[in-house]
């Protein structure tokens, strides 16, 4: 495996016999394998064959089979997405124990082909696989962190821990540029604002999960970072115009391109100044066929984003949707949320000449090409050693706190507030918003906060006001403090209409020491009048909320530097910190 320093170039094409010999092996198929393979699909339960009874049902519903076996048999998927809420991320043992039966019933079809098995672990806010796997900080944090050998780090050793699980697609980095801070979709999973840096990000995180034998994923091209709308329930819409995306948006895709990047995921976004139908960005072939693969010179695996999001279903049915994108330049269509529509509206595409046999088997060959770069025709099992040996080791995890250290921003220290002193801080009351954590990834947030300055000499004590506290859930937190010497409170995206605003200052009305901490987005400040100490930790897992402690405590500097623009509440048009702002003790 490839170290951290190691020079990478993209990977070269398989030899003439390599593609021969996956041509041959398309031959075999029928044209319902063919098009079966160009589709990445949920399937509920723990185990390929025996899932619980309530995953069956799920199954049955959904999709119209029992388990993943039949999903395979029935429709030949060359690919599966796992989630944590379709219960296929119990741990690891269980995750390759799944993974090895899927590969088993791959194996069992007319013409075997291993599955492409995938999943969302971008580490922070987005993480489908919790511990005892290694979890990290997410981009912006790690962006915050400045030094791309993390960034690098974080992709070798989180691939290296999926492909001990049977994993060998990951659907990151993310490659948005997050230009907007209203963004409710991506934030904190770009790593930040300044398209170059984000560029360099990419390239690094790209070579560390293909280094580890994983095929990285950047998404969501064109560039998904300057909306202020859900893909997942509604349109985006990205108004920049030919030369603005040039410059904000194409160079992390260019960069994860020039890094060999094995596929590249589209965005279900609409960019007028591209296409002036105003189909998403998955349906439209002047952004994934004139832009994607004509101009930047693309010729990996394009994979949609989810089928079932509405940003790509408000304008066609469910079974014209694959059709659209594979004629727009698609290769792998991911989730449709009904499945038979879309296998069945494909078919009917190419019995009807809308789309060619050829044109299937070309997207299929890239797919094909991926598997074998990726090992999976000479070796598509794993083991619960590989796993025992690989996943949550102490190494590892020492790695993901070093790194976490690294990432932690104190935006404001008036009077050297911090770090809190034992001698005149000991009693300290956490408060503040407790999201639901992150697939496995411990929590809650104010918990995490006050066992862990709890280790370390504090007398810590958790008390959740949620992230939108009443007026009796404030007047209660001050009520504690009392007792206290001084409070930590955890802000979670506050705007100018949150109470969370209201808790501060009355927190601030009782002459405690105050140190806010955003636990996601960066920006709250802005919105926090008279905060003398504040910090940003850019996620609420365990891994960043135990480095945000330990700043706090003095156990560690301050390292992290601001990979995004805060913007005066007062006046969105001026900074209040700029890219790269960072106080240090």
């Amino acid at each position: 495996m490839a170290t951290a320093g190691t020079a990478y170039a993209a990977p070269a094409g398989p030899a003439r016999d390599v593609r021969d010999r996956l041509r041959g092996l398309i031959a075999r198929m029928s044209l319902e394998e063919k098009v079966g393979q160009l589709f990445v699909m949920r399937v509920y339960g723990h185990s390929a064959t025996a899932p619980d009874p309530a995953d069956v049902e799920a199954n049955r519903k959904e999709i119209g089979v029992a388990n993943a076996a039949e999903l395979i048999a029935k429709y030949h998927v060359g690919g599966i997405i796992y989630f944590s809420w379709a219960h296929n991320t119990r741990n690891p043992r269980q995750i390759a124990d799944l993974s090895n039966g899927i590969q088993q019933a791959g194996a069992a079809q007319r013409v075997p082909v291993p599955l492409l098995i995938a999943t969302d672990q971008e580490h922070g806010i987005v993480t489908r696989i919790g511990a005892p796997a290694t979890l990290f900080p997410g981009a912006m944090a790690l962006a915050a962190g400045g030094s791309r050998e993390d960034v690098e780090t974080v992709g070798r050793i989180s691939g290296a821990e999926l492909y001990a699980m049977g994993i060998r697609q990951d659907y990151a980095p993310t490659a948005d540029v997050n230009v907007n801070p209203a963004n409710p979709v991506i934030g904190v999973r770009s790593f930040g604002a300044d398209p170059q840096a984000v560029a360099r990000f990419v390239a690094a995180e790209v070579k560390g999960y293909q280094a580890a034998g994983v095929a990285a994923t950047a998404k969501h091209f064109p560039g998904h970072g300057d909306t202020d709308t859900d893909s997942h329930i509604g349109i985006p819409y990205i108004h920049h115009s030919a030369e603005e995306w040039e410059r904000l948006d194409a160079p992390p895709f260019k960069a994860a391109i020039a890094a060999g990047i094995d596929s590249i995921m589209t965005a279900h976004i609409v960019v007028p100044a591209f296409d002036k139908s105003e189909d998403p960005a998955t349906l439209s072939r002047p952004i994934l066929t004139g832009i994607l693969r004509e101009r930047l010179g693309y010729d990996g695996v394009v994979v949609t984003d989810s089928l079932g999001m509405e940003g790509v279903r408000k304008k066609y049915g469910d079974d014209r949707v694959p059709v659209l994108a594979l004629k727009a330049g698609v290769d792998q269509l991911l989730n449709p949320p009904d499945l038979e529509a879309a296998y069945k509206g494909v078919l009917t595409a190419v019995g009807n000449g809308e789309l060619s046999e050829r044109e299937i088997d070309e997207k299929l060959l890239r797919i094909l090409v991926l598997k074998e770069r990726r090992g999976l025709f000479a070796g598509p099992y794993t083991s619960r050693r590989a796993v025992d040996r690989t996943v949550g080791t102490k190494r590892h995890l020492r790695t993901a706190d070093k790194i976490a250290d690294r990432t932690t921003t104190l935006l404001v220290n008036e009077g050297g507030l911090l770090p809190l002193s034992r001698r005149s801080a000991r009693r300290v009351l956490v408060v503040g918003a407790d999201p639901a954590a992150p697939s496995g990834t411990g929590g809650p947030p104010t918990g995490v906060l006050a066992r862990t300055l709890g280790e370390l000499g504090f007398t810590a004590t958790a008390h959740s006001t949620g992230t939108a506290p009443t007026q009796a859930q404030t007047d209660a937190a001050v009520a504690a403090l009392a007792d206290h010497d001084a409070v930590v409170v955890a802000t979670y995206n506050v705007t100018a209409a949150s109470s969370q605003r209201g808790l501060v200052r009355a927190l601030l009305d009782s002459g405690k020491p105050v140190v806010q901490l955003a636990i996601r987005n960066p920006y709250d400040i802005a919105q926090l009048d008279g905060v003398k100490a504040a910090l940003a930790s850019y996620s609420w897992t365990d891994v960043e909320l135990r480095a945000a402690a330990r700043v706090i405590a003095g156990r560690r500097e301050p390292k992290g530097r601001l990979p995004v623009p805060v913007m005066r509440a007062d006046a969105p048009g001026t900074e209040l910190f700029p890219i790269g702002h960072g106080l240090s003790y």
